[in-house]
C-alpha cells in the first residue's frame, strides 16, 4: 500500500491501538491528524513526531488540511456515534474506517502472526517483537502497550512480516486473516458487547478459523491446534521452572528439541507463559529457537505490566494494567512467590461499569487475598453509571478488614502511611497518569 502523501485523521488518536497505527503512517510519510479527548504521554510523543492533535470535539476545531473529501478518517469503537466530528466526516462522504479495518488491511499482504486472548495479548506480542528485533528479521509490529526502553508502542524494520494483538473487543480481530496466530486464553469479558460467554466464544471460534497456516493455543482451551503450556506437557511446554535473581529459570521442550537452563527477566508464571506463545509462533515462522531463548535474557519489558518502579529493602512498587479477576490474581500469585514473608497492600481502580458488574464476586474473592486494599472509583470509560454498581458495593464486599475507599488525590498520602512492604497499582484506567506521581512520592 502506498500511503506517502495521503491524508489521515484519527479520531481517538491517543487509543494505544490508534497511537501505533498513527506512529507507522508517519514513517510512511503520510500527513497524520488527529483529535483525542485528553492530553497524554501518548499523545505528547505522537506531537513530538508532528502529528497535529485537537482536544476539542467541535467541527471548527479540526485542521483546515483534513476538511478535504480525500482525508481518510480512522476511528476507535471507543468513540459515540454521535460524535460531532465523525458525523462531519461521514455527511461529507468522506472513507472512514474502524482502526481495526486499517489492521487488517495493512497485514493483508504480509506474513502475519497475532496474538488474541483475554489476558497477555500485548506482553506476549512485546516478547514477540522482541525476538523479531534481536533476528534482524523484516517486520513491523503494532503492540499494545509501551516498551520501558525505547517509549514505543510501534516498531518497524521492513514490511515482510506484521505482528499485531487480535483483540476482542467490538470483535475487531475478526478483520484479521493471519498466517500464524495463538490464542493466549478464552475467559469472559467484554459482556457489555457479546452478551455472553458463549457468544464471546463463538467469535474466538471464528478468529480461529481465519488463520491460514498454524494456530498455537494454550493447552486446556477446546479449540484444535499446537498446545503449549508452562504447567503440563504439551507440543511446546516448559518444567524446571524456579525464581532466579529478578526472573525465572526454566527448561524449554518443542519439537526441535529440549533447551536446559535458560533464562527469562521477568517475573511470573503467567509471562512466561506468554513468553512460551511467543517462542513456539517464532520458531515456526523460521527463527532458531537457539536465538529465541537467548533473546528471552533481555526482553526490556512493557510499561505497566508488572513494572517494578521502586525496589529497596523496605519498599517494592509495582504497576500493572490488571483490570480483569484473573489478571489480579495473576500479579498476587507472582507477588506471593517472589515475596513469600511480606505483607502486600494493593490499589484498584475498577475500569467499567458493566466488567464491575459482570466480576463483582470475582473482584471481591481476589482483591480479598492481600492484606491491605485502597478502591478507587470505577473508571467509566464509554459507559454511563449503572444503579447498584460502585466501588462501596464492591467494597461492601471484600472479606479483610483493611479496606478503604479513597481518592485520587488522598492516594500519596495514603501510600506513604502504610506499613505494608510490597505496594500494588492495578487497573486500567486513568490511575496510569497518578504512578509517577507517587513514584516520586514514596521515593
Amino acid at each position: 500500500m502506498n500511503f506517502k502523501d495521503q491524508t489521515y485523521y484519527f479520531i481517538g488518536i491517543g487509543g494505544i491501538g490508534m497511537s501505533s497505527i498513527a506512529r507507522y503512517l508517519v514513517l510512511q510519510e503520510a500527513q497524520v491528524f488527529g483529535y483525542d479527548k485528553t492530553p497524554s504521554a501518548v499523545t505528547s510523543s505522537l506531537e513530538s513526531l508532528g502529528i497535529q492533535i485537537v482536544f476539542n470535539d467541535l467541527v471548527d476545531s479540526l485542521p483546515k488540511e483534513v476538511c478535504s473529501i480525500k482525508t481518510q478518517v480512522v476511528f476507535t469503537p471507543a468513540i459515540p456515534k454521535n460524535h460531532a466530528q465523525l458525523k462531519y466526516f461521514e455527511n461529507q462522504g468522506n472513507q472512514i474506517m474502524k482502526r481495526a479495518e486499517l489492521l487488517g488491511d495493512l497485514t493483508r499482504n504480509t506474513i502475519c502472526l497475532a496474538v488474541a486472548g483475554t489476558h497477555g495479548k500485548t506482553t506476549t506480542t512485546a516478547i514477540l517483537t522482541h525476538l523479531f528485533q534481536q533476528s534482524e528479521a523484516s517486520f513491523t509490529a503494532f503492540v499494545g502497550g509501551v516498551f520501558q526502553d525505547s517509549k514505543t508502542n510501534m516498531l518497524s524494520s521492513g514490511s515482510e512480516y506484521t505482528l499485531v494483538e487480535a483483540d476482542e473487543f467490538d470483535r475487531s480481530f475478526l478483520h484479521l486473516n493471519p498466517t500464524i496466530a495463538c490464542i493466549t486464553s478464552i475467559d469472559a469479558d467484554h459482556l457489555d458487547i457479546y452478551g455472553d460467554a458463549s457468544q464471546m466464544k463463538e467469535s474466538y471460534a471464528q478468529f480461529a478459523s481465519q488463520v491460514k497456516k498454524t494456530l498455537f493455543v494454550e493447552k486446556g482451551i477446546p479449540m484444535a491446534g499446537l498446545t503449549y503450556s508452562v504447567t503440563e506437557k504439551a507440543d511446546y511446554y516448559m518444567d524446571q521452572i524456579k525464581p532466579v535473581s529478578a526472573g525465572l529459570e526454566f527448561t524449554l521442550h518443542t519439537p526441535e528439541g529440549v533447551f536446559e537452563n535458560q533464562y527469562f527477566n521477568q517475573l511470573g508464571a503467567h509471562n512466561l507463559s506468554n513468553a512460551l506463545a511467543a517462542i513456539s509462533m517464532a520458531s515456526k515462522a523460521g527463527i532458531p529457537v537457539t536465538d529465541l531463548v537467548e533473546s528471552l535474557k533481555t526482553f526490556p519489558g512493557v510499561e505497566r505490566r508488572l513494572q517494578v518502579l521502586i525496589d529497596r529493602e523496605d519498599l517494592v512498587l509495582i504497576d500493572d494494567y490488571a483490570h480483569h479477576p484473573t489478571e489480579i490474581k495473576a500479579v498476587y500469585e507472582t507477588l506471593s512467590t517472589s515475596f513469600p514473608d511480606d505483607e502486600k497492600c494493593v490499589v484498584f481502580q475498577p475500569h467499567l461499569f458493566s466488567r464491575t458488574q459482570d466480576f463483582m464476586t470475582e473482584f471481591a474473592s481476589v482483591l480479598s487475598l492481600f492484606d491491605r486494599v485502597f478502591l478507587l472509583d470505577i473508571y467509566p470509560a464509554r459507559e454511563l453509571p449503572i444503579d447498584g454498581v460502585d466501588s462501596e458495593a464492591l467494597k461492601d464486599l471484600i472479606t479483610i478488614n483493611n479496606v478503604e475507599l479513597i481518592t485520587k488525590e488522598e492516594l500519596g498520602a495514603k501510600l506513604s502511611e502504610t506499613q505494608e512492604r510490597i505496594i500494588s497499582i492495578l487497573g486500567a484506567g486513568d490511575i496510569g497518569a497518578e504512578v509517577s506521581k507517587i513514584k516520586e512520592i514514596l521515593i
